[in-house]
């Protein structure tokens, strides 16, 4: 079978605040169903913030090996190209990155106001992440 190579150069990658290693493509936003269907491209063996998902979140790795790490830094899963997975929400807070190539994964968020929670790495809520902030920098993509 042919294999295939994810092109992503005419996606418009947006910075998220001051969060290192990963960027965002807010693809689309159904306020009416509170559905965000976005992708995340995250660097090569690097972790992002600790966050908490307070919603659904469903992912497929279109590119690359997403990695999941516990707070303390520890591989917690590694997920190969193609992996599908539904995340229901979790009270257990995690660090993402990518793998040795990066990755670029698509997420399908459902949820109809907190989406994440930031932590430090003392598992305290520094910030959040909501539909509203999703929304505002959808339009600043526009």
């Amino acid at each position: 079978m042919t294999q295939f190579k994810f092109d992503d150069s005419n996606i418009k990658w947006q910075q998220l605040g001051d969060f290192e290693h990963f960027r965002v493509a807010i693809l689309n936003i159904d306020e009416n169903k509170k559905t965000i269907d976005a992708l995340f491209k995250f660097d090569a063996n690097k972790q992002i913030v600790l966050h908490r998902h307070m919603v659904l979140n469903k992912t497929f790795v279109v590119a690359g090996e997403h990695r999941l790490y516990l707070p303390n830094g520890e591989l917690k899963e590694v997920r190969p190209v193609g992996s599908y997975k539904i995340c229901p929400p979790d009270v257990e807070p995690h660090r993402e990155g990518g793998g040795d190539n990066g990755a670029i994964v698509f997420f399908n968020i459902q949820g109809d106001d907190l989406l994440y929670e930031i932590l430090d790495d003392d598992q305290n809520v520094l910030g959040t992440l909501t539909l509203n902030d999703a929304i505002a920098l959808y339009d600043a993509a526009a």
